[in-house]
């Protein structure tokens, strides 16, 4: 390299950045945005931000696994190194196409994220970054390598160094260091390598192969067995601590073959199919599940209509609660957690906040009950693509130990909208209407987001990757809600996510499973992760989805098929009217393509309790009945009506009044009645120790068909929904880091950087504020006196010069920043700011002092 290419070399992360264009930037800012946050003042400072230990890890265990092996195997390679030794270690001595022809890819990636800087010829990893990633006894390095032969022998005493010298043929040195590296220069020489192992015998050969591919540390008796002591005496092993020994890095590569890693993957692993199907058979399996999914979440909350399970007082649901909710929705209970935790996330679901706190719907259901059935479930759809509330992390434990509830606290997980996103966007990836095989998708997340180590318990921790289980609960959760449909993507859900409408085969492939169909694999398509949609953008997805799920959905019906059996059956979803009515007449038996609801007198008595009469129950049911009204449903309806309201029940704690004493004495003969505590007060009129509440319980499982009464002694009538929480915000997701910053952001941020970065390098004249030198020292701000800032001022509003200025404003905060003066008076000084790019005021008092530009400045 010539003088002049030395020259222009950045010597430090912050000259590379320096000499980045705007585009340049704005791609590492939108990668690492925690960079910008807050706005760095200049590049020197965004330089040592991007050096911190946080960020680093934080850039890095964002890497696919090509990349992140590139960045290990320059943590093991010289400092600086050049590209062709990057390739060797990356590809081997053999070489290998895929690896170089991916390697410019993976550094470029690693340069953008200011991670590697300088030329192909001078490679160097950012410092934190290696000491991450290069091998320490503490820290294995994830190539298996061990310390070089100078960092291993470093404590080795100098005469036990020239033994190992003159055990391999190389002549002795007057210091350790020039024969450590002619020790070092024999392991990488691979001829002179080659002859020194062909001299091993094949014990001290197995030995090695043992330790090649690591871990490289191995332990050794004092008195070690012929073999080891062979290894010993020609440095191909060298001790690091009593006891404990170690395959140098230099020798381990040459049993490599040079290469750093044992399996290099320079392509993502495919994702493949599983099964193929007809599209349209896709959407309309998802369609009925979207419809299941609706009645679902509204099932749940008719359940909590009059107030739900009690809060725990840590929060959540409990056990219990859960099973309840469970049996009643007729699912397992982690899929009871993952409706619950929908319709929580979706603002339909809340704790009231009473004094005994219970969980309810809330006003947003009412209004979410009233949309069509698409935009509901558009709704939903959203609230699970972008909550970080994880279901299915309920009945697992916590940090402490302490069992995670659903609705409780510490279920967010911030990377859980990114990974379903992303198992969207690969099934979106395949044809239309194939459904991945699992296990595909899970290795393409790993190869793009790999695991950073075991676990702490040592077995291989890529089962238990939070990664890992949140895809595997997007891809059931997914098909629960209806995104997918027999595990392919539907329509919809490519919608929801954003993705292009993919064309359609003329000839689509009839249903198909099993390893004897054609299916098609989804081949080496990285899409590039998409960025972060904004609120418009997520609302037009969100309605292009409905329109497209609402032509799948059956319309809703006005009637039902009323049989003798007392029960009705709908023959598909009913208008809302109807449903809300018979959902109150009757009790749903069963679900599915048809919903059977069974009529009984319990129920009838609740619609008789919310004030309908017994003809408005016979019209209702001759108006929406395609059968004629069975004989047994309208008996069951007229003898609960004659008998309802026949007792009234009020409070004084509370009482009975009938006008048929001979009912009352009933009452009071029933062995059932004793807990009630009832006494005759009159003729018609019983006295309870129990309120009316638990009088009304009791004297409905007597088998009688009480109506409580209000103190003007009118028939209370209990209205269904009646309880709701006050108006509640859905919960708002736990950011995953800093947001990515968007072009008006960044656009702003860049100027800052560049103009504060202008003030804090450019040239200065020599100044008698010191004595001489330069005005202050880098990176601190001038200091000079009240009269010289203003005469200094003054000559630049003649001159037109730029000036270098120190500024605390009114907060305290300081920074240095380039002016050209305009015009100074009233102790004010009115200047074009190169830093900020605009005119500005500044206060005389408040620079602390002022130095000229030198001529050479930009």
């Amino acid at each position: 390299m010539s003088t002049e290419e030395k020259s222009a070399a950045p010597r430090s992360l912050a000259e590379a950045l320096r000499a980045r264009d705007d585009v340049s930037l704005a791609a590492l800012l939108r990668s690492r945005p925690d960079l910008i946050t807050p706005v760095p003042t200049d590049l020197t400072q965004l330089a040592t931000r991007a050096g911190t230990r946080a960020s680093v890890v934080r850039a890095l265990e964002r890497l696919d696994r090509f990349t992140l092996q590139t960045a290990e195997a320059l943590a093991v390679a010289a400092d600086p190194a050049t590209y062709g030794e990057l390739l060797g270690l990356m590809a081997g001595d053999d070489g290998d196409p895929a690896v170089a022809g991916a390697l410019p890819r993976a550094v470029a990636l690693l340069r953008e994220q200011a991670l590697v800087w300088g030329g192909d010829d001078r490679l160097r990893l950012v410092r934190t970054a290696r000491e991450l990633l290069a091998p320490s006894p503490q820290h294995p390095s994830p190539t298996g390598l061990g310390p070089t032969v100078r960092e291993a022998a470093a404590g080795m005493s100098p005469g036990r160094v020239q033994e190992i010298l003159t055990t391999v043929g190389l002549p002795s040195t007057h210091d350790s260091v020039t024969a450590l590296a002619a020790l070092g220069d024999l392991f990488t020489d691979r001829e002179r390598m080659a002859d020194l192992l062909a001299e091993l015998p094949a014990g001290s050969l197995e030995v090695l192969d043992r330790l090649v591919w690591g871990p490289p540390y191995g332990q050794v008796t004092h008195d070690p067995a012929p073999h080891l002591r062979r290894l010993l005496d020609h440095g191909l092993l060298l001790p690091t601590a009593p006891g404990t020994v170690v395959l140098p890095r230099e020798a381990a590569l040459h049993l490599r073959a040079g290469r750093a890693h044992r399996a290099v993957e320079p392509v993502p692993p495919p994702v493949e199919a599983a099964a193929a199907h007809r599209p349209q058979v896709v959407d309309a399996t998802a369609a009925g599940q979207a419809l299941a999914a609706l009645a679902t979440v509204e099932e749940l909350l008719k359940d909590w209509h009059e107030g739900g399970p009690a809060v725990l007082r840590a929060g959540g649901l409990s056990v219990r609660d859960l099973k309840r909710t469970a049996v009643a929705l007729d699912v397992p209970e982690p899929v009871a957690a993952f409706w619950t935790e929908l319709a929580y996330a979706a603002g339909l679901l809340a704790s009231d906040g009473e004094a005994d706190e219970r969980y309810a719907a809330t006003p947003a259901y009412d209004e979410w009950r009233e949309l069509p059935a698409a935009e509901r479930w558009a709704r939903l759809a959203e609230a699970w693509l972008t909550a970080t509330r994880t279901p299915g992390l309920v009945g697992g434990r916590d940090a402490k130990d302490r069992t995670l509830s659903a609705l409780g606290p510490n279920l967010d997980r911030s990377a859980a909208p990114e990974v379903r996103h992303r198992v969207l966007a690969l099934l979106a990836g395949l044809p239309e209407g194939s459904a991945p095989a699992g296990e595909s998708v899970l290795a393409r997340l790993r190869w793009e987001r790999p695991l950073r180590g075991p676990r702490r318990d040592g077995r291989d921790g890529q089962e238990d990757d939070l990664r890992t289980r949140l895809a595997r609960w997007t891809l059931s959760e997914a098909e629960l809600l209806g995104v997918t449909g027999r595990g392919a993507l539907a329509a919809p859900g490519r919608a929801l996510i954003g993705a292009p409408e993919p064309p359609r085969a003329a000839d689509a492939p009839e249903d198909s499973d099993g390893p004897g169909a054609k299916l098609p694999v989804h081949h080496h398509r990285t899409p590039a992760a998409l960025p972060s949609p904004s609120p418009a953008e997520r609302a037009a997805a969100t309605e292009r989805a409905a329109r497209l799920l609402a032509p799948l959905l059956p319309e809703p019906l006005d009637h039902v098929l009323l049989q003798a059996d007392l029960t009705a059956v709908a023959p598909g979803p009913l208008e809302r009217p109807l449903a809300d009515v018979l959902g109150v007449l009757a009790d749903v038996e069963s679900r599915g393509g048809a919903t059977v609801y069974r009529f009984t007198p319990g129920s009838v008595r609740r619609a008789l309790d919310a004030g309908r009469t017994a003809a408005d129950l016979h019209a209702f049911l001759a108006r929406h009945s395609r059968t004629p009204v069975p004989q047994p449903l309208t008996y069951l309806i007229d003898d609960v009506a004659r008998r309802h309201g026949q007792l009234r029940v009020g409070a004084t704690s509370a009482y009975v009044r009938c006008d048929d004493d001979a009912t009352l004495d009933e009452i009071l003969a029933d062995k059932r009645a004793a807990g009630l505590g009832l006494r005759r007060l009159a003729p018609t009129v019983l006295a309870a120790q129990t309120g009316p509440a638990a009088l009304l319980e009791g004297l409905r499982a007597m088998g009688f068909a009480p109506a409580a009464e209000s103190a003007g002694g009118d028939v209370l009538i209990a209205r269904a929904d009646a309880h709701r929480t006050p108006p509640r915000a859905a919960p708002e997701p736990v950011p995953d880091g800093p947001p990515v910053p968007d072009d008006t952001l960044l656009a702003a941020a860049i100027r800052a950087v560049r103009a504060g970065d202008l003030a804090s390098t450019a040239p200065r004249k020599p100044g008698p504020a010191t004595g001489g030198g330069t005005p202050a020292a880098d990176g601190e701000l001038p200091r000079t006196g009240a009269a010289e800032t203003l005469a200094t001022v003054q000559a630049a509003v003649l001159t037109g010069e730029a000036l270098w200025i120190g500024y605390v404003n009114a907060e305290g905060a300081a920074s240095q920043r380039v002016i050209a003066p305009i015009r100074v008076e009233g102790g004010f000084v009115t200047a074009y700011d190169h830093t900020a790019d605009e005119v500005r005021t500044y206060p005389l008092h408040r620079i602390t002092g002022v130095a000229e530009l030198a001529d050479d400045a930009t």
